[in-house]
């Protein structure tokens, strides 16, 4: 066994700054993780099944996001074979569920100041979109929260920072790229208002992830932020 047969047994280099490298054992399945991951919101779902044209068609639309949650925890530990501690999927405490709701507060104002004091001032304003997902029932609402917490936490926080971190070699850098992916993810639907609202609310639900490292807290501050804007409504 050579040096780097024997450095792909589980050693892992680190950067200056200690983030992990990936070793040549996992380089590949690192990469395909991560496109799967960033890549899969970039595909028009909803030009195949749109989820406003009737009940059936939210339904599959949503069991699709769903799917691709399943996969992406079957590839992390099946293929991957690590533990879904891997991506901050780790058990809460009391703490953490006040720190997740208390983040997500705080984080909901800060998007308050920017739609009613910036973006009009600005001369930017959201797109009939918001109002098309007011206008449903709310089980349908309350179903959409559910899923985009869980959804887009585990795929653009969770897997895509730990992922890049190792494949860059440095948590910032893996931070900054899973953030503008998050951000130009949401303009296709929102329109270009929401580039402040989503960049705003991608740059703070990352700097959570990266201080605490719980991906339960990132949900559920998402999940506060979500349900304060569409279930209030």
């Amino acid at each position: 066994m050579n040096a780097n047969d024997s450095r792909d047994q589980g050693t892992e280099d680190r950067a200056a700054d200690g983030a992990p490298i990936a070793t040549n054992r996992r380089i590949a399945l690192c990469v395909i993780g991560v496109v799967f991951a960033l890549g899969f919101p970039f595909i028009p779902i909803a030009s195949w099944v749109s989820p406003f044209a009737s009940t059936a068609h939210f339904v599959s639309y949503e069991a699709i996001w769903w799917a691709v949650v399943a996969l992406m925890l079957v590839y992390i530990r099946v293929v991957e074979r690590r533990p879904l501690s891997s991506i901050g999927l780790r058990p809460m405490g009391r703490r953490d569920v006040l720190v997740g709701v208390a983040a997500g507060i705080a984080i909901l104002a800060g998007l308050a100041v920017l739609y009613y004091l910036v973006l009009p001032r600005l001369g930017l304003g959201e797109t009939d979109s918001m109002n098309q997902v007011l206008a449903t029932p709310l089980w349908w609402r309350c179903a959409l929260v559910l899923r985009a917490s869980v959804a887009e936490e585990i795929l653009y926080r969770g897997y895509a920072i730990e992922r890049l971190t190792e494949l860059t070699g440095h948590r910032g850098i893996a931070a900054a790229l899973s953030c503008v992916a998050f951000t130009v993810v949401h303009l296709d639907y929102w329109g270009l208002g929401h580039l402040l609202i989503a960049g705003f609310a991608g740059i703070a639900l990352t700097a959570l992830y990266l201080w605490r490292r719980n991906l339960g807290i990132n949900i559920l501050a998402h999940a506060v932020i979500d349900a304060a804007a569409i279930l209030a409504g």
